[in-house]
């Protein structure tokens, strides 16, 4: 009996250590959706701009579109933006959501930094952030083009991940029935 109280926490301890060392081998930028291969989740939200239409999750029909997650206040969304402007330039479409943020702020950033938006829609109590499982800005999800979301991307998109997965990704969408 005094051998297995000495082992109990020996073992509990050992068992703690490989949880540890499985945990330092994942990469905490690559957070998986459970969102991957199922539709959007059901969303309308009303417009950043004054006077556009919103954005709703019935929006992602008929053509493969990346759905990018900003907000005004969002460092790496500045970052990222120039990116994305080049990308609406190429022909693209990118559709936005402006998150925890108000309409007035993200108009402000657009007018200011450029809009690479077909449509964005503002999310200022972050329900729909929730709904996709958003964890931080900027997030990107690419979109088929019967609504489905078939990747997300965290962080900001460079040169790497675009060329390496996303316009990869876009291209094959766009030959899919």
């Amino acid at each position: 009996m005094k051998r297995l109280m000495f082992l109990a926490p020996l073992a509990a301890f050992v068992v703690l250590l490989v949880a540890f060392g499985v945990g330092l081998q994942r990469d905490p930028a690559k957070i998986p959706s459970v969102l991957i291969n199922r539709p959007l989740p059901a969303f309308a939200l009303p417009a950043v701009r004054p006077g556009d239409a919103g954005l709703a999750s019935a929006d992602f029909q008929g053509q493969p579109a990346m759905l990018n997650v900003f907000a005004s206040w969002c460092v790496a969304c500045r970052i990222e933006h120039p990116m994305l402007l080049r990308l609406k330039a190429q022909g693209v479409p990118i559709h936005a959501i402006d998150w925890k943020d108000t309409p007035e702020l993200g108009a402000r950033y657009l007018t200011q930094n450029g809009d690479p938006y077909l449509k964005a829609g503002n999310d200022q109590s972050g329900r729909t952030g929730i709904d996709l499982g958003v964890t931080g800005v900027p997030e990107t999800f690419i979109v088929d083009r019967h609504g489905k979301v078939r990747y997300k991307q965290v962080g900001p998109i460079g040169k790497a991940e675009w060329e390496g997965v996303l316009e990869p990704l876009m291209r094959r969408l766009a030959r899919e029935p």
